[in-house]
């Protein structure tokens, strides 16, 4: 029940928390306005720069970072070390992920900006640090070569989005011993990624019309 309990808890908390959105705090804060009514509509890092520029593009990287990494650690800790609670014969790994799913699903669907939130790409990665830091750093190497040869962070998002969770069961299967929850952690992270390509879905659209916008290239009114 206790297993059960910590699952519930850690879920509904990291929701709450997720659903706090850095891009739309900083431009309120700063701006006075709503970053959803701006640019493509993305309550996202990649719209804030476009729209604002590097300055708020900072502020929004911080604050997810913040958001991410503090979800992913503290739960950890909290059901670890606190309550002493772990999964799978002694993994301490998976309710990370559990956090890290449900702050990502807080991000997507944030419960107090009418469910209407950003794709998760930013989030996705500063959780992943925490998570796996190997396979993070392997993601974002196939999400940025994947941007230098094709000049769309959308195909470089929804490439890392699809390869992260095969990494995710390749690194940890073979080390079993550290990640006994590994196929666990590898259904998790194929959730994760399936729902960043899902948020992609406009940007899927656009790249088969070739309207798609590249780095660099000034907005399509198309």
């Amino acid at each position: 029940m206790k297993y059960a309990l910590c699952i519930i808890i850690t879920a509904l908390l990291s929701y709450l928390w997720g659903s706090l959105n850095s891009a739309i705090i900083a431009v309120r804060l700063i701006k006075g306005e709503d970053i959803r009514e701006k640019g493509s509509g993305n309550a996202g890092l990649t719209n804030v720069i476009r729209v604002y520029g590097k300055g708020l593009g900072v502020l929004t990287l911080l604050g997810d970072l913040f958001k991410g990494v503090i979800a992913v650690l503290l739960a950890r800790y909290i059901v670890t070390n606190v309550v002493g609670v772990t999964f799978f014969g002694g993994d301490k790994i998976f309710i990370g992920y559990i956090a890290g799913l449900f702050t990502i699903i807080g991000h997507m669907f944030p419960l107090y900006y009418g469910f209407h939130g950003g794709k998760g790409v930013l989030l996705a990665a500063t959780t992943l640090i925490a998570m796996d830091p190997l396979t993070c750093v392997v993601s974002l190497a196939v999400f940025f070569v994947l941007i230098g040869i094709t000049k769309y962070v959308s195909v470089g998002s929804i490439c890392a989005a699809i390869t992260y969770p095969v990494f995710t069961l390749i690194y940890q299967s073979i080390r079993a011993d550290e990640f006994p929850g590994h196929i666990a952690n590898f259904a998790i992270a194929a959730i994760i990624g399936f729902m960043i390509v899902y948020m992609h879905k406009p940007n899927i659209e656009r790249l088969k019309a070739g309207t798609e916008n590249k780095i660099g290239q000034k907005k399509n009114k198309k």
